[in-house]
């Protein structure tokens, strides 16, 4: 079992392969999937913003709930796609956001 794997764009890959980190680049159609390999295999696994738009909508909510492994999005180094705002998703869900 890994400790940590990394699913998303080649570039920022590259990035996190240097730190030692188990990484999948996706082509966009298989990130789901490839997420879903990592959970099994890896303690935390964290996923490019570009692959999480990849993602259905309910793919996306499944993925941020899961508790083990825990699942993270991090920002691509290119900067092209926004990391999702899960804090205003849960205020909103609780009745806290106005």
């Amino acid at each position: 079992m890994s400790v940590a794997e990394f699913i998303g764009d080649e570039v920022t890959a590259a990035g996190f392969r240097l730190c030692g980190i188990d990484v999948q680049v996706t082509n966009g159609s298989d990130a789901a999937s490839l997420i879903r390999q990592a959970c099994e295999r890896a303690s935390l696994v964290l996923v490019g913003s570009t692959a999480v738009q990849d993602l259905s909508s309910s793919e996306r909510d499944e993925l941020l709930a899961r508790i083990s492994p825990p699942v993270l999005v991090v920002p691509d180094v290119r900067g092209t796609s926004d990391v999702p705002d899960i804090v205003s998703r849960i205020r909103k869900q609780l009745g806290m956001l106005e």
